[in-house]
């Protein structure tokens, strides 16, 4: 439930509602505005009447908060959750564009794509580093060499990294080199994971898996967020459907349905989700014009020749076309595209 304190509420009353919250058996989550306290009682409330709570000092108004995801939940937090995101902000009137290899396979092949979409526009670069793979006999990634690889790109470029993390044994190496860690679809309930990663303030990419809800989705991110990681975007990446003419079904429906129900930014992957190249770009720009916060997309300086993932990936010539696209589409929706300002400047802590 919502206790709203009220706007000349005193510290002491604060701070006695949040000891009543604790004495029943909640967890409690602080969110201290401008005009007003909002103290969150996360639980099971369902036989704990809100009368308790009403009849306390300072307590301006209860409310239940009626769906299972209760941080994620826009009925708890109403307004879009806005963050920034080394040189740009995630959410808001920005449109952020992630782009880069599926897998980092050399420091040539990721210096050079980092430079390509960063003059195309981009405002994050992607690049795999642990990959899961369908096969154990498929290529499953540098590991920290490729990480070392990327950070050497975003020292170059300005341009923050988003790679994914497949295990708790990864975390600390990968918060000590990584901007955004990405949750894939296989480890969207993983949830020893989530909640590990809850524990870090390292901005999160959670992805759809292949077969999951809505609620679902939001439930993963509710363990992230109950853990204290308030900056985490969804990301809807194309589910599993009995079509077969393209990899997965992208769930247009899912960005408005997201944005309706939650606070979080809504990101699309558009080339796992059709999972070819000449499909991304209109799912792209169908994505923005749904209201989509951004796009994760993978591209590569020679995709015939990709370790993983080449025949959804694009040449750096169809990215920037496509982004340009997406900016006037953007324009229309009165937003823009982000861009990374300036010089570097390490924002991140390590987790411990």
């Amino acid at each position: 439930m919502m206790i709203i304190m009220k706007a000349n509420a005193t510290p002491q009353e604060v701070e006695h509602v949040i000891e009543h919250v604790k004495s029943v058996g909640l967890a409690v989550h602080l969110s201290q505005g401008i005009e007003a306290t909002i103290i969150g009682a996360i639980g099971e409330t369902h036989n704990i009447p809100v009368e308790q709570f009403e009849i306390l000092d300072g307590v301006d108004i209860v409310k239940r908060i009626t769906q299972p995801f209760k941080l994620a939940s826009r009925q708890f937090h109403p307004e879009d959750s806005v963050f920034p995101l080394d040189g740009f902000t995630v959410g808001g009137e920005e449109i952020s564009i992630i782009a880069g290899p599926c897998s980092v396979e050399s420091r040539s092949q990721i210096l050079e794509t980092a430079h390509a979409v960063k003059e195309a526009g981009a405002s994050a670069l992607r690049g795999g580093v642990f990959k899961p793979r369908t096969s154990p006999y498929a290529f499953q990634g540098l590991g920290e060499e490729g990480l070392e690889y990327l950070a050497e790109a975003r020292d170059q470029t300005g341009l923050p990294i988003v790679a994914e993390i497949m295990s708790q044994t990864q975390l600390e190496l990968m918060v000590k080199y990584v901007d955004v860690l990405q949750v894939g679809a296989r480890n969207m309930q993983n949830f020893n994971l989530l909640r590990a990663i809850g524990e870090t303030r390292t901005t999160v990419l959670l992805k759809r898996g292949l077969s999951a809800t809505i609620e679902e989705l939001l439930m993963s991110a509710e363990y992230i967020l109950s853990g204290g990681n308030k900056q985490v975007m969804l990301c809807e990446r194309g589910i599993r459907t009995f079509e077969t003419s393209t990899r997965n079904t992208t769930d247009i429906n899912s960005i408005p349905v997201l944005k309706n129900l939650t606070h979080l930014p809504v990101i699309l992957d558009p080339s796992h989700s059709t999972g070819y190249s000449d499909y991304v770009a209109a799912i792209a720009r169908a994505a923005i014009a749904a209201g989509a916060d951004g796009l994760i997309v993978e591209v590569h300086p020679d995709p015939a020749h990709a370790v993983s993932d080449g025949k959804q990936s694009l040449r750096p010539e169809k990215f920037a076309a496509m982004v340009k696209q997406v900016g006037q589409i953007a324009q229309i929706m009165g937003r823009r595209l982000a861009s990374v300002q300036g010089e570097y400047s390490p924002t991140r802590q390590d987790w411990s």
